[in-house]
Order: structure tokens, then sequence, then C-alpha cells
């Protein structure tokens, strides 16, 4: 692996824009490539300050498109978006305000798809085993317990 690191601070702002204007990112995520370039802290947080202030980066901003990102397309229930953005170290309030990006008729149409998703691949006869196979499925990707167990009854009674 070649040397990333960069000595020139104008030169590290352009790559960094150029970096936050290919998809959003989080303090963090900057943060994390400022670290791995070797810049010094006081140069980070001016870097930090003028993104911030030129809008580069927003939390709110990156909260909303990463809640609907990861369940759009990933799937992930809220319990594991609200893991990854703590993770990243972003505010409770952002994380609200992000997860309200998640309509409650499509979560729920989420979860029934991979219900019959997972239930059509379960093939023990047991159908104990078959709905805690299914459950734990489920909870992994981050759907709540309860909601996972009434649907599980619910749609196990059909």
């Amino acid at each position: 692996m070649h040397n990333k690191r960069v000595y020139d601070i104008s030169i590290a702002i352009e790559r960094i824009k150029n970096y936050c204007a290919l998809q959003d990112r989080c303090q963090w995520d900057v943060l994390q490539k400022l670290r791995e370039w070797g810049l010094q802290q006081a140069t980070k947080d001016h870097i930090l300050e003028i993104l911030i202030t030129d809008k580069f980066i927003d939390e709110q901003r990156f909260s909303a498109s990463f809640c609907r990102g990861k369940f759009r397309i990933k799937n992930w229930g809220k319990r594991k978006i609200i893991n990854e953005l703590k993770r990243k170290q972003i505010s409770s309030i952002c994380i609200n305000t992000g997860l309200k990006e998640i309509d409650e008729n499509e979560y729920n149409l989420v979860l029934e798809k991979l219900f019959y998703q997972k239930e059509s691949s379960v093939k023990d006869k047991n159908q104990f085993i078959r709905k805690t196979k299914i459950a734990n499925f489920l909870i992994q990707r981050g759907f709540e317990n309860n909601l996972v167990w009434d649907k599980i009854r619910e749609l196990s009674d059909k």
C-alpha cells in the first residue's frame, strides 16, 4: 500500500471536499479519513470547520440519507440502523430525525417480505424451530423483538 499522507492543507481540503461530495458523510467518516492521512489535530479541526461551514458535512442530512438507504436498499431494521449511527457518533436528535424517513407501512411490508422469504428457505418440519429461525433472522436484520414475534404469530396463523 502506498503512502496516503497529505502534506499540503489546500490539497487536503480539496481532496476531502471531493470525498464529501461523492456521497453524504458524517464528521466521524471525515475524521477517520483525515486521521488516515496523518494530519495534525489542529489541521483536522480547521478542515472540519470549513466543511461544516460550506455544508459539505451535515449530520441531519447524513442521518436521513443513511436511514433511507440502509432501509430501502439493504432492508435493515431500525435497531440495526440506530446501532450503526451510534457507532458513527451521530446524536440522538439526528438519529430520530433520520428514522422519521422510514414509513411505518413500508417498514411492515419489508418485515413481511423478509418473513416470507425466510419461511420459504427454512426446511425444518418442527414449527417451533422454524419460527425461532425466522425470528432470529429478522432480529439480526435489526427489527424489534416484539414486532418480529407479533408478525410471526400473525402470519403463522394464516
